[in-house]
């Protein structure tokens, strides 16, 4: 799966974009409760901000009490210098108490943002067609997903208390100083927030397109890992660890030569930053000592401007950091949103009805389809499967017999002609309900990491144990299981991997037997298993078939003889079809093919 690079001339209006995406998550026009949490959290912020900022007039006071400047002061407040030092101190824990009952109430607007968001991307994912999946990049995938989600918090958060309680406490300040002192001191500190906000904007943004790319360099490096974990048997098959490990120390070069251009940027930010803020610093202290020296200002008004410098000084740094953030939260949640908004291949029309099967009679009208439309797999095949009878597709590899499958399950659309269930077209009808009647047991049958158990009754939610060791039986896999020592809490490790083929296989042909759909699909469902177990669950199957439609598709021929009918295709086109007998007394195509079979079986046996 390939994304776009953010250039300098599409980051503003994907910034944009990613911001009105999320802030309905701010404010749901549903959800009033998260709307009040919101007002209440804004409420707490400006009075901390009120607070903070009126803070170093009782430092000043202090000070002035202290040096015997302030007895005006004094009096008013009614406080001497210890009393003045405890409202100091008591004024800046208000100041701390209120941010941190601002973050108490926002913290379950951000927590629910954030899940909602992560099952609205889960969703979407799922909901993509066929030929996504099989093109994505897992471990690029995950870590794109990863990243996005985990900058929705932040962003919501840095959004609504950063940059406009920031411009509060810098205008607020500006006015005192401007109002108590003098408007000189106003013009430094408008001048030094100026000059400090431009560069660090300007560095920023050269900053993030280096995060850009070492994002890209993890992504693909994490990709790498997980694509070569996944397939450790190969791995291991070819010898091929160096060869793995010199793959993925490759891709870890390219971050760390992008990280490291990334921690370089950085010190330079940091050290320009510092030059700005401790140079506007020192002229307005310089300022102020000149006005004590000449008896303009008191030592409380020098330590007042001396404390409001730090007060600009802390958000002003808290500024980088989180211009940073917001536009690295920005790069990420735009990969995410960029995958938001694929659309799927496979959709379900506006007002799709649901499937409402009958008799599950199935029928392909003149289909036409290929996976690449330079490369047609099916021309023109008409196949029909009356309701309630066994249908058998054969065919040499390559001749299309899997994809009429997956065109029946519509994980792709055709490109020409109908699929037809009951006379209503899988195109008319919901995926959901599609798929709900339809039970396919694959060829290669892959497991979750979870239990036996789990992996059968995943075939129907809410199955009770007596169902799913029902169907365990029925798939000839019962008696295996109660023979582990953990029984069906037995852990099958990552994709089955604990498990042989044919233990795996069993375990698909069980779910889908508890599933008990009106249509049966078996792609090569008995490929993996040994001669024996074949047959135990030829008679499985035959007795899962009772009253159902299926559709068989296999490449060994003695698996279907006692099809209703078998269609023969070649090349993408149905050659022949009829019994087994009939075909067998036609000496044409499947003759050929079941001597060749029989040639091979008796080699083998031999």
């Amino acid at each position: 799966m390939r994304h776009a690079r953010i250039t300098t001339s599409d980051a503003p209006a994907k910034g944009w974009r990613t911001i009105r995406r999320v802030a309905p998550y701010l404010w749901p026009a549903d959800q009033p409760w998260v709307k009040r949490r919101v007002v209440f959290a804004l409420m707490a912020l400006v009075v901390a901000k009120l607070i903070g900022v009126g803070t170093p007039f009782f430092y000043k006071a202090a000070v002035d009490m202290l040096a015997g400047e302030g007895q005006s002061a004094a009096w008013m407040l009614g406080a001497g210098a210890v009393g003045l030092t405890v409202a100091y101190g008591m004024a800046r824990l208000m100041t701390v108490s209120f941010q941190q009952l601002r973050d108490v109430i926002f913290a379950r607007v951000a927590q629910r943002a954030l899940r909602a968001l992560a099952l609205k991307t889960f969703q979407h994912i799922h909901s993509m067609s066929m030929r996504y999946h099989i093109t994505r990049k897992t471990g690029g995938l995950s870590r794109i997903i990863e990243r996005g989600v985990k900058g929705v918090e932040f962003l919501l958060r840095f959004l609504l208390f950063s940059i406009g309680p920031l411009v509060l406490e810098l205008a607020l300040i500006g006015i005192v100083l401007a109002v108590i002192f003098d408007i000189w001191y106003l013009v430094v500190v408008v001048a030094v927030i100026g000059t400090y906000v431009a560069f660090t904007f300007k560095v920023t943004e050269w900053r993030v397109r280096l995060r850009k790319e070492m994002n890209d360099q993890d992504t693909d490096a994490n990709q790498k890992a997980i694509d070569s974990l996944l397939n450790f048997e190969t791995v291991k098959y070819f010898g091929a660890e160096r060869r793995e490990a010199n793959r993925y120390d490759a891709a870890m070069a390219g971050y760390e030569k992008a990280a490291l251009q990334t921690s370089y940027s950085l010190a330079f930010l940091n050290f320009g930053q510092s030059l700005i803020i401790t140079g506007g610093l020192v002229i307005v202290m310089v300022m102020a000592a000149v006005g004590v020296q000449s008896g303009s200002m008191t030592v409380g008004d020098f330590v007042m401007v001396n404390a409001y410098m730090i007060q600009i000084t802390m958000p002003l740094n808290f500024l980088g950091t989180v211009y940073r953030e917001i536009r690295q939260a920005l790069v990420d949640m735009s990969e995410m949103f960029d995958l938001l908004e694929q659309q799927g291949d496979v959709e379900d029309k506006s007002g799709a009805d649901v499937l409402k099967v009958t008799g599950a009679a199935v029928r392909l009208e003149a289909v036409d389809f290929g996976y690449d439309t330079n490369r047609p797999i099916l021309k023109g095949v008409t196949l029909d499967v009356p309701a309630g009878q066994t249908v058998a597709v054969v065919g040499p590899s390559g001749s299309g017999k899997s994809t009429i499958g997956r065109l029946l399950f519509r994980f792709y659309d055709v490109q020409a002609g109908r699929v037809l269930i009951d006379g209503q077209d899988v195109r008319d009808v919901t995926q959901a309900s599609l798929h709900a009647a339809i039970g396919v047991v694959p060829q290669d049958t892959v497991l979750f990491n979870d239990t036996v158990g789990y992996n059968i009754g995943y075939g129907r939610a809410g199955a009770t144990q007596a169902e799913i060791e029902e169907a365990a039986r029925a798939a000839q896999i019962h008696d295996f299981i109660a023979s582990l020592p953990e029984g069906y809490a037995t852990q099958v490790g990552e994709r089955g991997l604990k498990l042989s083929g044919g233990e795996k296989q069993r375990v698909g042909i069980a779910r889908t037997l508890l599933k008990n759909p009106p249509i049966l699909l078996l792609d090569e469902a008995t490929s993996a298993l040994d001669t024996q177990t074949e047959r135990e669950i030829q008679g499985a199957l035959a007795r899962a078939a009772e009253g159902r439609t299926v559709i068989m598709i296999a490449h060994r021929l003695s698996t279907v003889a006692n099809a209703d009918r078998i269609v023969v295709l070649d090349q993408g086109v149905v050659v022949e079809e009829g019994t087994h007998s009939d075909l067998l007394a036609r000496q044409g195509r499947y003759a050929a093919l079941w001597q060749r079979q029989a040639s091979e079986d008796a080699e083998e046996a031999a």
